[in-house]
């Protein structure tokens, strides 16, 4: 669809953590195939703190949402003076949308109708040919496939980087076991888990399987919540590193021999760090947003029926996380161990 050498690219996608994610791999491979073309992303300040400094990201422009209806004007302004060969508006809702239409470039490419929610398709030049569902990573691929940019091999290089590897190496030399971080909640509370059971499962990593348990996240009210429970229900030493900040949590998650967490950022992150990850999904539809490629095997899938050859669709389904039992996520410790366990290796250190 566009062929010419780019110089400058602009990306719209202001969602979570787990979104900011998915996009690195078409920085990278942009960057890889034309390397002095340059990005700007427009992003919440939140997902902001986890790619600041990448040597993919040239520019973040942020969208303040908890700034209201102010913080439209204000990005305005800031691109105002920019001017994109091409922008790739990645995310479908009318606010990205409305952003969108305040960027300058001959070309401003969207998902088709039929995947562009809230009128998003109204904003763009150019869209995307209609298809099947796919994992939303496979999904932002196809930008790249517009643009005549391959994408394999698929890369993050989400770090820890060389400046982090000293902070990275001080908190895991607290420990004397390896350790298995627990994402204890999640943006939605659909999607969470229930904390006694985290708390037997902790009891469980402890002593049955030699791990170090560390609860990380961040510091909502759910998260502390969840935090409470767990550390007044264990009797093992549990450690809470919630609010270590999204770049700390590269090294927590990267200094891992196996992280368990329900469906949000740091599963993705986990994912793109290449550390045994298992996954706790019921809400949400695993084929399109669970772990892209790697460790599907630790999977617990509670959104589909048993025997369910479900299509990959944007549907949510309520009350399902419930079904997963402490027996479950036990299960599929013991099958990390004896699968992957003697195969992890420690970061440098």
């Amino acid at each position: 669809m566009i062929r010419k050498p780019l110089r400058s690219v602009g990306i719209v996608m202001m969602s979570a953590v787990g979104d900011a994610v998915h996009v690195l791999p078409l920085l990278t491979a942009l960057k890889r195939h034309t390397p002095d073309v340059r990005i700007t992303w427009v992003l919440q300040p939140g997902a902001a703190t986890l790619v600041r400094g990448h040597w993919a990201v040239d520019e973040i422009i942020e969208f303040d949402r908890s700034r209201g209806w102010r913080a439209y004007p204000a990005v305005r302004r800031a691109l105002s003076a920019r001017h994109f060969d091409v922008v790739l508006a990645l995310q479908v809702y009318f606010k990205a949308g409305i952003v969108t239409s305040f960027t300058h470039a001959p070309v401003k490419l969207g998902f088709d109708r039929a995947r562009a929610r809230d009128l998003n398709w109204l904003f763009t030049t150019d869209r995307l040919p209609a298809r099947e569902g796919q994992h939303v990573q496979d999904q932002y691929f196809e930008f790249l496939e517009a643009l005549g940019v391959p994408h394999e091999p698929v890369t993050w290089d989400l770090g820890p980087w060389e400046h982090e590897r000293a902070a990275q190496r001080d908190f895991l030399a607290r420990f004397d076991r390896p350790i298995a971080p627990i994402v204890v909640a999640t943006s939605k509370a659909e999607k969470d888990w229930m904390p006694e059971r985290w708390a037997d499962v902790t009891n469980a990593l402890w002593h049955d399987f030699g791990l170090q348990p560390v609860l990380v996240g961040g510091r909502s009210a759910r998260e502390l919540a969840a935090e409470r429970v767990i550390l007044e229900a264990t009797r093992v030493p549990v450690v809470s590193a919630l609010g270590s900040g999204l770049r700390n949590l590269v090294g927590i998650l990267d200094g891992a021999a196996l992280v368990l967490s329900p469906d949000t950022g740091p599963l993705h992150m986990t994912i793109a760090l290449d550390r045994p990850v298992i996954s706790l999904m019921g809400y949400t539809n695993p084929k399109r947003v669970g772990p892209y490629r790697r460790y599907h095997d630790l999977l617990i899938d509670a959104y589909g029926d048993p025997g369910e050859d479900y299509p990959i669709s944007m549907e949510n389904r309520p009350g399902r996380m419930a079904r997963i039992t402490v027996r479950d996520v036990l299960d599929k410790v013991e099958y990390w161990r004896t699968t992957y366990a003697s195969a992890v290796t420690a970061p440098n250190r």
